[in-house]
């Protein structure tokens, strides 16, 4: 895969992923890095408010809309029966970052690290059948098969080992 350093957040349903994710933000933009994400979600969405002119663009049939202020902006594609896109072409639409975070996309072939909570949805292990998964992160004694386990709670250490794998110095200068 081309384009920016990435590394995944993989994991079932209340596993943490989202918790790390953040921490690791946050760790990661006090370190120097301009740090991205991109969070798979297997529904529907909607950052839209119904009644909104932007919603109202959306329900005309606009393929797109840009919402632009002083602050922020944000683009949301339609996809009006078209497949969903591949990681790569939402990579592709990305500002230049030094890291993509990506929370979900278990299978995709990226590095990534498993999030295991004890009351995740689901506590079948990802890594058995997953070769990119790196380390595990856990709030409990788990089987690694051999990798390394992180507390879940240890953003220091998993962002050092995040940097590592990415082959990023762990302060950027």
């Amino acid at each position: 895969m081309s384009g920016p350093k990435v590394f995944g957040i993989a994991g079932w349903k209340n596993s943490g992923k989202t918790g790390l994710a953040t921490r690791l933000v946050t760790e990661l933009v006090r370190r120097g890095y301009r740090v991205s994400t991109v969070k798979h979600a297997h529904h529907d969405f909607d950052i839209d408010k119904v009644g909104a002119d932007s919603w109202r663009h959306r329900e005309a049939g606009a393929h797109e809309v840009t919402i632009v202020s002083g602050t922020r902006y944000a683009i949301m594609h339609e996809l009006r029966g078209a497949p969903e896109p591949s990681l790569d072409d939402v990579l592709a639409r990305l500002a230049p970052c030094d890291i993509v975070l990506i929370e979900g996309y278990k299978r995709e072939p990226v590095p990534k690290i498993e999030a295991r909570r004890l009351e995740a949805a689901n506590r079948t292990p990802l890594a058995p059948t997953d070769p990119h998964i790196r380390a595990i992160a856990a709030d409990h004694a788990a089987d690694s098969g051999g990798l390394p386990v992180f507390d879940l709670d240890d953003t220091i250490a998993i962002a050092d080992f995040v940097l590592s794998a990415l082959d990023l110095p762990r302060q950027r200068a």
